[in-house]
């Protein structure tokens, strides 16, 4: 688990582990410095935490330290603690851009409450300079990475996956919820293999019944050459088969393709003559290919047959993680094609960024992108219909417990020191807001 980073600048000794443990406890990460000089140097305009320091110290004091990190970035969180003789000192401090102080003594509770603040505050800065930098860098790219940016280890996971196979001479088999990218992958794994200046040839086994359907898959030939089609398998040849929706093919299709792709020969509709065929098949199902095979929806051998390689894409509510930045790229994107300036992060929308289940993923996602981008997204809605500052609240609410059982793993003891609130209360809010810890657990 973790919080968050801390830098935490205390000559005395006994204060800085005390602290530190304190810290740790809470869940941060935390290096700690006697030195103000030697963390100035851990500091950079990129340090994703806050910093934690002394007002009075040899050498290098607080108000130098302070001074020269707003020198470096301006919106680095800086909290003082101070003695109650300098209280008036802190105060000048914050009129300057400190963003807290705690005077000594302190509970522990009342600098974990700051820091959550603070943290929060850097996660909003960081994710505004990302959104920027992308959109000073937003040229066209391809649109079959997209489902690959992420952080998350399942992200690079699949990417170290795509990276093995996308040259294996070998069937592939894609489960992923509409909406994730599967097309793209099956697009990207066809461009990095050897037959990437042959066709690809991507057949919907959704949008039709089975007579139309096999029409398109192994052609039609009635009467002369002149009147025959050529079907999506043939047009294939030595490229890349693409079937998306596989279980929805009907189950005499299946059979059909299957035999074909076993023995490397099909037969044109309206034709007695086999064909020869070399394809690379690369199907995609929307859920787990064993359940369509227990539902009968798709056959056993046909799965076998095709899922020589299986990816799954996992759907954005699984990698919360990685939601902010994908939506920095797609309202970078948007912002460039509409010719405005990218869209702020703030509290209301990193919120709903962190605490919405995206269920339509990244269709659902890179919509509310271009609504930010056009400036309709003004508020997050409810129900659909635009919400009252109880509401918001509600949203935001809801969006920082889901952060926080995300990084405690589901643990409510750490769930309750992120958050800085009593158990009763907490065990009180994620019944209001439906949460289940037990979801979080890893």
């Amino acid at each position: 688990m973790n919080a968050g980073h801390i830098i935490l600048v205390e000559d005395d000794k006994d204060l800085a582990i005390a602290i530190q443990q304190g810290l740790q406890l809470a869940g941060y990460s935390v290096a700690v410095f006697s030195d103000a000089g030697a963390a100035l140097a851990a500091a950079d305009a990129e340090f994703p935490g806050v910093v934690v320091s002394d007002l009075r110290m040899p050498g290098m004091d607080g108000w130098q330290f302070f001074s020269a990190l707003l020198a470096r970035d301006a919106d680095i969180p800086v909290i003082l603690i101070t003695g109650h003789g300098n209280i008036s000192d802190a105060v000048a401090a914050m009129h300057q851009g400190a963003y807290d102080f705690v005077a000594k003594p302190f509970a522990m509770d009342r600098l974990l409450g700051s820091l959550a603040r603070a943290m929060e505050k850097r996660r909003l800065v960081l994710d505004n300079r990302q959104l920027r930098a992308a959109a000073l860098e937003a040229t066209p790219q391809p649109s079959t990475l997209l489902p690959l940016v992420g952080e998350s280890p399942a992200m690079a996971q699949l990417r170290s996956t795509l990276a093995h196979i996308g040259d294996a001479e070998i069937d592939v088999l894609i489960e992923g919820e509409s909406g994730t990218g599967r097309d793209r992958i099956a697009r990207l794994l066809h461009d990095s293999s050897r037959r990437r200046s042959r066709a690809f040839a991507s057949v919907n086994c959704a949008a039709a019944p089975q007579g139309p359907l096999e029409d398109e898959l192994f052609g039609t030939e009635d009467g002369p050459a002149s009147r025959r089609r050529i079907g999506r398998i043939e047009f294939a040849n030595r490229g890349t088969l693409f079937l998306d929706g596989v279980e929805s093919m009907p189950i005499a299709t299946q059979i059909r393709l299957g035999a074909a792709l076993e023995i490397g020969e099909f037969v044109t509709n309206g034709s007695n003559s086999p064909r020869s065929i070399d394809v690379r098949v690369i199907a995609t199902t929307s859920n787990d290919p064993g359940l369509d095979v227990a539902a009968g929806r798709l056959r056993a051998e046909l799965m076998f047959r095709l899922g020589a390689i299986r990816i799954r894409i996992p759907p954005l509510r699984e990698r919360r993680d990685d939601v902010p930045l994908l939506y920095g790229r797609l309202a970078a994107e948007a912002a460039r094609r509409f010719n405005v300036q990218p869209p702020m992060v703030d509290a209301t929308t990193r919120a709903h960024l962190l605490g919405h289940d995206w269920p339509g993923n990244l269709r659902e996602l890179a919509h509310f992108a271009e609504r930010n981008a056009l400036g309709l997204n003004r508020e997050v809605a409810v129900g659909g219909s635009p919400t009252s500052l109880a509401e918001r609240m509600a949203v935001i609410e809801a969006g920082m417990i889901r952060e926080a059982l995300t990084t405690a793993g589901g643990r409510i003891a750490d769930v309750q020191r992120l958050l800085g609130i009593p158990r009763k209360t907490l065990y009180d809010k994620l019944n209001r807001h439906g949460l289940n810890p037990a979801d979080f657990r890893r």
